[in-house]
């Protein structure tokens, strides 16, 4: 294999070296103590001349992992991101969290308290470097990452890193931990040798047991009323296709349930809308393509009879403690590669079955048809709302979008006043809810497209779990603008709702009082961007909606900077 050979001075130089040897193009860094061979190894880089893996100060570790997370939903490539010590640790914890259950490969490293107390260049010579020692520093990461080491040593440093992003990278893909000790990251050498074409991937589409294809064409051939639900099969553009093609060609309603990408297209027939409540229960083969909670077994119940058939990259969602919905056949596969394989087994079974095809396709669009009446009775009934209500809101943002557009949705924006047709134009919250994400998500999407434009839309408390004086900062230092719509509704809405639902004629809903949900006096958001050299707008009309999103985007389009809307909704229990 074709070797380099780097003239360094230092194991941080050569760990910047080799990040950018690897294709790893961004560190997100939140710097401590711990940094110092690395700042200087930038700065050395810098002084030269020559590119490496390039920093990005982000003065809050959350927005850090949301950003790496956030470029690779739009490139697929995982990058780097670097914290200090443990308590930095801690504070990305959440992201991390967020990036496992959305399976999100993240290079997560931070530094390591100076091992020895002297007689070392980087050993300890500050009052911190005691306290922030840990007995085990990963351990309060490692539920959360796929593998987690030390580096200890110059000679290790290829095969570590090579090692993390390989695993990171294969299926289930997911975010790895690699702890860098200042004396390792301070040693002196002289030079560094790496292979040039290292072998880094998933290994491959994973394709199911043609067998358990045959099995599963049989289950759908035999089916009166199939269903299909996905959340997040998206996150592969072809799949988007394949599944959209597979529907239509077999007339399958199609529920995007709690979808964290766009995952089929809205304006298709066969989109049966955002539940499976109403088609569930009738249902008598179930296909559940990458969606970790298809229904909620509390609320949803299936027939008695029905056969449920459960694809993707962990069908059965091995790192979740308790998950027991029903499985009558597994397909661990690339999602895209399962569908079409379906698609060609079923074709062969159907050939006679045209008549019942296109009964069903009637019956599906007539679904289709109906639901669309309704939503947009829903949207002439919040039209002229005072306070505004969150479909009129999210009816404008739909029409101020175009085919450049990317939507970051972290919960408020109803999906079902907006047209969702192109793969990689819209993603959802991750699974685990960690709030916080969108902003950060936001910025990591706008440094991979710079030529879209991204709309987050958050609630009044994502928008302050997601540190945006942080968010508002790297956008303007980075030059990445983009519009953030605020539904301010004055509280934790999903807290309220859970309350309602254990306790439906509860003392909290009697006396329309919910302790530990109220967010007033609600801060004036929109003054915090202005301090950042952004466009800031409070908006509490509706006849306001549609102006203010339009100068919004003409501060990110025209002005190159960053622009809030502050849109002041109605109580949601009135």
């Amino acid at each position: 294999m074709e070797r380099k050979t780097f003239k360094i001075e230092t194991t941080a130089q050569a760990y910047l070296k080799l990040l950018g040897e690897r294709g790893v193009k961004y560190l997100f860094a939140n710097a401590g103590t711990d940094f110092a061979p690395l700042i200087d190894a930038f700065a050395c880089y810098a002084a030269m001349g020559q590119t490496t893996v390039k920093p990005v100060a982000v003065p809050h570790e959350n927005v850090a992992v949301a950003m790496a997370h956030g470029y690779f939903l739009a490139t697929g490539k995982p990058q780097a991101v670097m914290v200090h010590v443990n308590v930095g640790t801690a504070n990305a914890l959440n992201g991390i969290i967020n990036a496992a259950r959305d399976h999100i490969p993240i290079l997560f490293t931070a530094g390591r308290t100076p091992l020895t107390e002297h007689g070392l260049t980087g050993s300890r010579d500050l009052y911190i470097h005691w306290a922030q020692e840990s007995f085990d520093q990963a351990s309060m990461v490692r539920e959360y990452v796929k593998w987690d080491y030390e580096l200890r040593n110059f000679n290790q440093l290829e095969s570590v890193v090579d090692r993390a992003l390989n695993i990171a990278m294969s299926e289930p893909k997911g975010p790895v931990y690699l702890t860098l000790p200042r004396e390792v990251l301070a040693e002196a050498h002289d030079k560094f040798t790496l292979s040039a074409l290292p072998v880094r991937g998933s290994g491959g589409l994973l394709h199911p047991d043609p067998k358990d294809i045959e099995a599963g064409a049989e289950m759908l051939a035999a089916a009166k009323s199939p269903l299909i639900i996905t959340s997040s099969i998206g996150s592969d553009a072809g799949a988007v296709e394949a599944l959209a093609e597979f529907a239509e060609r077999f007339a399958i309603p199609t529920v995007t349930f709690n979808q964290r990408t766009l995952c089929f297209p809205t304006k298709s027939p066969m989109h049966a809308g955002f539940t499976p409540a109403a088609l569930l229960g009738e249902a008598d083969v179930i296909v559940v393509a990458e969606s970790d909670v298809p229904w909620y077994p509390s609320l949803h119940q299936t027939a008695r009879e029905s056969k449920v058939i459960q694809a993707g990259i962990d069908p059965l969602y091995s790192r979740y403690p308790v998950r027991g919905f029903p499985c009558d056949l597994a397909l661990r596969a690339d999602p895209g590669t399962a569908i079409r394989m379906l698609g060609e087994a079923l074709s062969k079974k159907m050939t006679h079955m045209g008549e019942k095809i296109a009964q069903r396709f009637a019956r599906v669009q007539t679904l289709h048809n109906e639901q669309r009446g309704a939503w947009r009775k829903e949207l002439e009934k919040a039209r002229g709302s005072f306070p505004l209500d969150p479909v009129w809101v999210s009816h404008c943002v739909n029409e101020i979008k175009d085919e450049q557009t990317v939507l970051v949705n972290e919960y408020d924006l109803v999906l079902s006043q907006v047209e969702l047709e192109r793969p990689g134009s819209y993603f959802g919250a991750s699974a685990a809810g960690g709030l916080g994400w969108g902003l950060g998500a936001s910025l990591g999407l706008k440094l991979a497209w710079p030529e879209k434009t991204v709309i987050t839309s958050v609630g009044d408390g994502s928008y302050m779990f997601g540190n945006p004086t942080p968010f508002h900062f790297v956008s303007r230092a980075m030059e990445l603008p983009t519009l953030t719509v605020i539904f301010n509704n004055h509280c934790w809405n999903a807290v309220r709702r859970a309350n309602a639902a254990i306790y439906p004629e509860g003392w909290a809903k009697k006396a329309h009082s919910f302790p530990l949900t109220d967010l007033s006096p609600s801060p004036d958001f929109e003054k915090i961007v202005a301090a950042s050299g952004g466009y800031g707008e409070r908006v509490e009309k509706p006849g306001q909606v549609l102006p203010a999103l339009q100068r919004g985007l003409h501060a990110v389009r025209v002005e190159k900077r960053q622009a809030v809307l502050n849109m002041i909704l109605k109580d949601p229990e009135t």
